[in-house]
């Protein structure tokens, strides 16, 4: 069975970087799974991935040296279980904000008798290079548990959810935790208001005392560096559909060219004006 790196380097104290996923495809999954991150998140909170296009994605990202990984829509059993027996090699879990509910993930991440995860499927031995056997004996020491720490209820109550036993890391949401703080909606990753600096500083204390590797989302390459300077372990660079948008949109503002404005014709058995 192969080992996770990911969990291994988080343990030892090394860093880890990897993105995000938010297109539902197989396809750009595999491709970036040979840029050479450490591990990829598929983002099924926020972005429209089913179970089964999750399953193709991680059997194209462990096919590479990537950890395929994966946020789950909320932090409740069945999305635990669908996922890993899927062949999630990881699971980052949105909006953690008591001891209890840390709980509850690992409950629902570990089987017995670290937690209560059912037994069946066979998709995750094969995303392991194992048998059955060898995973449910292995999967409690190999499986990679992440809590998200996004609102300030979680930052308050931090050193109590990074201190339940069986997690591996934490992972800040810099924009809900603004949001939830009230400094506004969509604010950039990386700034620098006081009150949210000093929440994300407290947030990383917490998770080095609690032996726990702090993790964050950055926006690119510099907020990813000022991250690790600061003692994260656990970075996310932006995510492949940003860097898809933002390339295209740069290059095309280079072009000696300008788009033609749409035109609207009005076809005469609708009577409707249509946009081409």
């Amino acid at each position: 069975m192969r080992g996770n790196h990911v969990r291994r380097r988080l343990a030892a104290g090394e860093a880890s970087v990897g993105t995000w996923l938010s297109l539902p495809s197989p396809e750009a999954a595999e491709y970036v799974s040979r840029v050479g991150f450490d591990w990829l998140v598929a983002d099924a909170e926020h972005n429209p991935m089913d179970i089964r296009t999750l399953a193709q994605m991680f059997a194209a990202i462990s096919a590479s040296a990537a950890a395929p990984m994966v946020r789950i829509p909320w932090n409740s059993p069945e999305h635990f279980k669908r996922v890993l027996d899927a062949g999630a090699w990881g699971v980052v879990v949105p909006m953690v904000n008591s001891r209890e509910e840390a709980e509850q993930a690992v409950a629902a991440c570990r089987y017995h008798p670290l937690g209560e995860r059912s037994v069946g499927g066979g998709r995750h031995a094969l995303s392991w290079e194992a048998d059955a056997k060898e995973y449910y004996e292995r999967a409690n020491d190999e499986v990679l548990l992440v809590l998200q720490i996004e609102h300030s209820r979680g930052v308050e109550h931090a050193a109590e959810i990074l201190g339940v036993p069986g997690v591996d890391a934490c992972f800040i949401g810099p924009n809900d935790m603004a949001a939830s703080m009230g400094l506004g909606l969509g604010v950039p990753l990386e700034s620098d208001h006081p009150e949210l600096v000093a929440a994300i500083d407290h947030v990383r204390r917490a998770a080095d005392a609690a032996g726990v590797a702090p993790g964050i989302h950055c926006s690119n390459a510099a907020g990813v560096n000022q991250r690790l300077a600061e003692g994260f372990r656990f970075c996310a660079m932006a995510s492949e559909l940003k860097y898809t948008l933002s390339g295209l949109a740069g290059d095309l503002k280079q072009l000696n060219w300008q788009r033609a404005e749409p035109v609207e014709t009005a076809p005469a058995a609708a009577g409707v004006a249509v946009r081409y």
